[in-house]
């Protein structure tokens, strides 16, 4: 197994535990749908982590950067079943512009998307 498939697959479980934890953490107190969107973002290393959550609604979006590489996650979950679920590898560390762009942006996407007509 080579180096890049050793990381994604530590990259998946740590992913899939936090996506977990996370659920686990909001599910007791989910506004109702159509109320505002819970925004977090957090730091991880060099890159950014952002949970975006509205009633039983959640998105994710974690750019890990490492002097070698950055890696994209992006993730969108109603209730239990994922509707979205891809990854990308960019062949260059993202600098920091690049990921709070990045962040700013599918911030920006979720908030299109769930707006009421």
């Amino acid at each position: 197994m080579n180096l890049f498939h050793r990381y994604s697959a530590v990259l998946g479980l740590f992913l899939t535990a936090s996506l977990f934890a996370l659920s686990s953490v909001y599910a007791g107190d989910q506004p109702a749908s159509g109320d505002a969107l819970e925004i977090e973002i957090t730091k991880r290393g060099l890159g950014k982590q952002v949970v975006i959550s509205q009633g039983a609604k959640e998105w994710f979006m974690l750019i890990d950067v490492t002097p070698e590489n950055s890696v994209v996650l992006r993730q969108e979950k109603d209730r239990d079943q994922y509707l979205v679920d891809e990854s990308e590898t960019h062949d260059r560390p993202m600098t920091q512009g690049e990921v709070d762009a990045a962040i700013a942006d599918y911030v920006n996407s979720v908030k299109t998307r769930t707006k009421k007509p």
